[in-house]
């Protein structure tokens, strides 16, 4: 007798695959792994050796859970079709123009065409603009696999809502929004999910619903950051700290607690030019959106002309000058580096003729050099400088001294040791009455 889907999750007999296993799609996996058969596929054949072996490579799970952990992994599109339940969490970026470039998602869709077997549900965790799952997944799965959706198999989205390095906010303990084709792909989609997730599912009336509720998420985050960039920017000229302001203003109950800085990596940076071109394609021009994004990807080179400016004030020459960038992941204690703004504030003094050099203890060499053609230099290294211009807040940086800083840069006088601390990592007071020449954001 054939189970059906019900009876399977019933008796924890489903076998789900997990298509992409980066940040979002790995941590997936292992935790499914450990309550049913779970294949974790990636197309990478260097990150499923990697995994095999216990190697971490995003830093999610960590060595010891992945080394026992049963799922598995490979590269072989054809284990795919032992799968009931198949999960999408490939990358969703933008092309150069700021469009959404969909071609990951179509190619997992390709894959999973080829290799699908009726009666599974697929369900999409891609960040993508409302009607990518219907309108454009299900043609795609449908010419490949020869299958028709609603009747040999189902869909449904389910938004992505990992937070890569954070070690608070976990899979298992964020609220997860489900949503299916109708109500019974839905209830099913719950169901599995309720297996893994401790903080339980949110069920939302439509695909579209679900699909829009991850873009405005991050939308909203843009657009706070992109607020508070702005103030950083007009303070910089009024000659007020922002730091000082924003603590100030958070005495009140209500103040949002956002900081200005970078906006890159996987999600905020990219989210919202998925909304942007969606709408526009509807015939509205997004205002606020568009204008965050623009504040926010301008960011990069906002530092750097900061970064000129207190060179000249240090009287300091641009050309050859030497500056160490601290850090070049998207954000602190990870080592994503996709979408890092800090290569925006690399090539813009690039411009400059500056001599520049980073380092970051939590990126993988290899992988920045590949992306950004950009070779890493160990922190033991950064030495003779006349600029340090903190962009990450690795905790690595954190435990530095005052001590620490010095013996980094030249010997010469401290007013003209230059220090840009992006994130406020260090005591301005105490580097200031010292005589650094000191700013932060």
């Amino acid at each position: 007798m054939i189970k059906s889907l019900t009876e399977k999750i019933n008796d924890l007999s489903i076998k789900v695959a997990v298509v992409g296993l980066g940040y979002v799609g790995m941590p997936i996996a292992v935790a499914f792994s450990k309550k049913i058969p779970t294949i974790g596929f990636d197309i990478n054949e260097k990150k499923i050796e990697d995994y095999r072996k216990g190697l971490d490579t995003t830093g999610e799970v960590g060595k010891e859970e992945l080394k026992d952990c049963p799922a598995e992994f490979t590269a072989e599109e054809a284990k795919l079709k032992e799968a009931d339940f198949i999960i999408v969490a490939v990358p969703t970026p933008v092309n150069d123009d700021k469009t959404p470039d969909l071609t990951p998602i179509t190619d997992a869709c390709e894959i999973i065409g080829r290799n699908l077997k009726q009666g599974s549900i697929i369900v999409f965790e891609s960040t993508v603009y409302p009607g990518v799952t219907e309108e454009i997944c299900v043609p795609v799965l449908e010419q490949y696999s020869g299958l028709h959706c609603g009747v040999d198999f189902r869909i449904g989205y389910s938004p992505e809502r990992i937070n890569p390095g954070d070690k608070e906010h976990r899979l298992t303990n964020i609220v997860k929004i489900v949503s299916g084709m109708d109500y019974e792909t839905t209830e099913l989609i719950a169901g599995v999910y309720e297996m893994i997730i401790d903080a339980g599912v949110f069920k939302t009336s439509s695909i579209k619903v679900a699909e829009a509720a991850k873009l405005v998420e991050n939308a909203q985050r843009d657009i706070n950051i992109a607020f508070l960039n702005e103030i950083a920017m007009a303070f910089e000229r009024m000659g007020i700290s922002t730091g000082e302001v924003l603590t100030a203003m958070g005495t009140k109950w209500n103040a949002l607690k956002f900081t200005p800085g970078l906006v890159g990596g996987h999600c905020i940076g990219v989210d919202p030019y998925y909304f942007i071109s969606r709408a526009e394609r509807f015939g509205y021009h997004s205002q606020i959106i568009t204008a965050g994004r623009r504040i926010n990807d301008g960011m990069g080179s906002f530092v750097a002309d900061v970064t000129v400016k207190k060179l000249i004030q240090a009287d300091k020459l641009i050309k050859n000058t030497k500056i160490y960038v601290m850090g070049i992941t998207f954000k602190e204690n990870c080592p994503d580096i996709r979408n890092t703004k800090v290569m925006d504030i690399v090539n813009r003094l690039s411009e400059y003729q500056a001599d520049i050099s980073v380092t970051d203890p939590a990126a993988d060499r290899n992988e920045v050099l590949s992306h950004y053609l950009c070779k890493l230099v160990e922190l033991e290294e950064v030495k003779e400088a006349d600029c340090l211009i903190f962009a990450v807040a690795h905790k690595e940086f954190r435990k530095l001294t005052v001590n620490d800083l010095d013996k980094m840069f030249k010997n010469m006088a401290n007013d003209k040791k230059v220090i840009i601390d992006i994130k406020g990592m260090f005591d301005k007071q105490e580097l200031e009455s010292r005589g650094y020449t000191y700013w932060s954001l």
